[in-house]
């Protein structure tokens, strides 16, 4: 079984909300999943991106995929903590 590591749409027409999560790979977009690890809201200024840390790192080191987005998202908030701690 592949797993990826990829957002969920929630949320109400035109009001976006998404959660992040580790779900089998055949699975459609919004539907099963395996564990929800975070949450993405691009809505909120600034876009608020959380994630569990401890359980991202467990299903990383499983074999997880993470897509894309996800990883855009991920290297971003790497980026801004960085940033964060040399300031």
């Amino acid at each position: 079984m592949a797993v990826t590591i990829r957002l969920t749409r929630a949320g109400a027409k035109k009001v976006p909300f998404y959660r992040v999560v580790a779900a089998d790979t055949r699975s459609p977009r919004d539907g099963r999943f395996i564990e929800q690890l975070g949450v993405y809201d691009p809505l909120r200024k600034p876009a608020e991106f959380r994630v569990d840390g401890d359980r991202l790192a467990h299903w990383l080191k499983v074999g997880a995929v993470p897509s894309q987005t996800v990883s855009e998202l991920l290297r971003r908030q790497r980026r801004e903590t960085a940033t964060d701690a040399k300031a």
